[in-house]
């Protein structure tokens, strides 16, 4: 067995003795704290038409389910999945199915299962070209956090670009390079036809800044600032009427889903929603580039 596969199984193995908060401690040093919803477990449920919620309250991971196999965006923390497992199967699918893997965003919170669960369902992993390497190598060279590997290296299988479609069975998946908050950042669209009528349904990546991010003086990668900017602008031009999002905290989950409660597919209906929540960073985006560029200006 290879060094990093070798590494990666022992690993695996005392995680299921020693708490993930304290084998995270090393690689993590120096991120933001973990927010305590981000392992806490959630029920399974179905968003709309074929997409299902199968994460944490905090964390978003997605299904997307198929008569020819599914496709699963994000997983969690490195000991996800068991719990991404139980979800798949309280709403009716099997992990096993999965044959197309996708992240919104290549930091750890969204990708430390990644590589478990590719070799459990033996699918491809699929990711843009700013996240691909990323992946490949654990976050190591991610421009904000990286000089750590942060989570298990998971090979990358295809590069996918803005203005795909991803096809599997029935699906069509539209890939939208949305990067800022990483240079690979992706959201994904498709429609979904219920009771007649047709739902336009956003998987979104929202641009948010992460505390220590450097958007126009000595920026954290080059063109970060044009990214934003650029993603906001695409997402206040998107038609969107069901959104969901990497955190369940960004799209409202527990204010519009209540373990138990009976499907409808309007419950997360949230046009409004969403375009307010981009306008929201996007102020927070401009308010940014104004502190950083007073700060120089104070330097000197």
């Amino acid at each position: 067995m290879p060094t990093n596969e070798l590494y990666w199984s022992l690993f695996r193995c005392i995680a299921r003795l020693v708490p993930a908060s304290l084998l995270l401690a090393a690689p993590m040093a120096g991120l933001q704290a973990q927010p305590a919803d981000w392992a806490e477990p959630f029920p399974g449920h179905r968003v709309i038409g074929n997409l299902y919620a199968v994460g944490t309250a905090g964390l978003g991971v997605f299904l997307i389910t198929s008569d020819e196999g599914h496709i699963l965006i994000n997983t969690g923390l490195e000991d996800s999945t068991s719990l991404i497992r139980e979800n798949i199967e309280s709403v009716g699918y099997r992990l096993e199915d999965v044959r197309i893997l996708l992240t919104m965003q290549a930091h750890w919170d969204h990708t430390a299962a990644l590589a478990e669960i590719k070799e459990i369902a033996g699918a491809g992993m699929w990711a843009t070209e700013g996240d691909a390497r990323v992946l490949e190598d654990g976050g190591f060279s991610d421009p904000h956090f990286g000089g750590r590997v942060s989570f298990e290296p998971v090979e990358v299988d295809r590069i996918i670009s803005d203005g795909e479609i991803i096809e599997l069975g029935d699906i069509r998946l539209l890939v939208h390079h949305h990067p800022g908050h990483t240079e690979g950042s992706s959201s994904y669209s498709m429609q979904v036809t219920e009771d007649g009528r047709e739902y336009n349904v956003v998987v979104a990546n929202m641009g948010t800044i992460n505390e220590g991010k450097r958007l126009v003086v000595d920026p954290t990668y080059p063109g970060v600032e044009e990214d934003f900017a650029n993603t906001y602008a695409s997402q206040k031009a998107m038609d969107v009427d069901v959104w969901v999002a990497a955190h369940g905290g960004q799209y409202g989950l527990l204010d519009k889903y209540q373990p138990g409660q009976e499907y409808s597919p309007d419950t997360f209906v949230d046009p409004e929603g969403f375009l307010a929540e981009v306008e929201r960073l996007e102020q927070i985006y401009e308010e940014h580039i104004a502190a950083e560029r007073a700060e120089e200006g104070g330097a000197k």
